[in-house]
């Protein structure tokens, strides 16, 4: 099965059937994005969030506050975050 080419709900749940992981994408739209992220993935029952980082270092990332870095220090369900 071809992931290239689909589009990026598609590719990420052909991907998960390559793997034989069940993949759900969503979207959720919210003011409050942490909270938001947390409770969409308790209320469908997520085994892992995964998010993406920009990869700051040093004072920007203390200044900066990234929402990445809340939903790990605020979820219960592991975070697998990619750089």
């Amino acid at each position: 099965m071809s992931v290239r080419g689909a589009p990026d709900g598609q590719r990420d749940q052909d991907a998960g059937q390559v793997r034989q992981v069940k993949v759900k994408p969503l979207t959720v739209k919210s003011d409050l994005i942490v909270e938001a992220i947390i409770a969409s993935a308790k209320r469908h029952q997520c085994d892992l969030i995964v998010m993406a980082s920009h990869g700051r270092q040093g004072i920007q990332w203390l200044l900066l506050g990234s929402k990445t870095r809340q939903v790990l220090t605020r979820s219960y369900i592991p975070v697998l975050v990619l750089r």
